[in-house]
C-alpha cells in the first residue's frame, strides 16, 4: 500500500495542478488514477489538511458541486 503524508500529497497535487493547468479535484482524480489507489484514500489524505481541505472545498463550491454556505461580506 502507498503511504504518504497529507503534507506531500497536497505539495504532489499542486505541482499537478500547476505543471498541467488544471483544477484540484481533476488533479486528485489523476493522482489516484496514476498510483492506482482509490479516491476514497485520497479523501483521508485531504481531511487531515485544513489548508488543502479549504481549497478543495471552495473550488467545489465555485464549480457548483457542493452548496455555498451563506457566508457574511467582507
Amino acid at each position: 500500500m502507498l503511504t504518504i503524508t497529507a503534507n506531500s500529497f497536497a505539495a504532489e497535487i499542486d505541482k499537478i495542478c500547476k505543471d498541467k493547468n488544471i483544477e484540484y479535484i481533476d488533479a486528485v482524480v489523476l493522482w489516484c488514477e496514476k498510483n492506482k489507489v482509490e479516491v476514497e484514500y485520497a479523501a483521508s489524505l485531504i481531511k487531515k489538511d485544513p489548508v488543502f481541505k479549504s481549497k478543495i472545498q471552495i473550488e467545489a463550491e465555485n464549480l457548483n458541486i457542493l452548496k455555498r454556505p451563506a457566508r457574511l461580506p467582507i
